[in-house]
């Protein structure tokens, strides 16, 4: 079974054209909506949904504007608004060193430098300076850690374990 991974949402039309606007959920756009690129079309990533080609890909204001193989007028692409536009796991580009897809983090056990369990990674947060990993604890509330060196020290995405030095006032609880 293939994994798919959501990488924008077709927010509405632009134009009569067939061109639609995406909101954009990937750090790799111009790699994702390259023309002849193949995505999958649908409401959640386990439903059957559409697969389409990638036509023709420009940005306008915060949107990427796509058109798709096919598809020539604003009726044929207007069924697809709302849906999600996935990839599948065999186009994930390598990554390099220290970098990670949000899916390989999310469900890892954060343990601390003695390796007690702080809890497990349920979200990454995006903020201006550097992300925050969200770990959900039994019986406390969430653990915010920031991607940063100084806290996260080792990531064994094979263990699905991450190290974590806990900096004084990290853990108010």
């Amino acid at each position: 079974m293939t994994n798919w991974f959501n990488v924008g949402r077709l927010v509405n039309t632009h134009g009569v054209r067939g061109e639609v606007r995406v909101l954009s959920n990937t750090d790799f756009g111009e790699e994702r909506f390259a023309v002849g690129s193949q995505l999958k079309i649908a409401s959640s990533p386990d439903e059957r949904g559409t697969m389409i080609s990638v036509k023709s890909h420009r940005k306008h204001k915060n949107f990427d504007l796509l058109t798709f193989e096919g598809y020539t007028n604003i009726n044929e692409v207007e069924v697809f608004k709302g849906n999600y536009l996935y990839v599948s796991e065999q186009q994930l580009s390598e990554l390099g060193e220290h970098e990670f897809y949000y899916h390989e983090i999310i469900g890892c056990q954060a343990v601390d430098e003695d390796g007690h369990s702080l809890g497990v990674i349920k979200d990454i947060i995006e903020t201006g300076a550097n992300d925050v990993w969200v770990v959900e604890r039994k019986g406390k509330k969430d653990l915010l850690l920031p991607y940063i060196e100084d806290v996260i020290k080792e990531v064994n995405i094979d263990e699905g374990t991450v190290k974590v030095h806990l900096l004084e006032g990290l853990d108010d609880a």
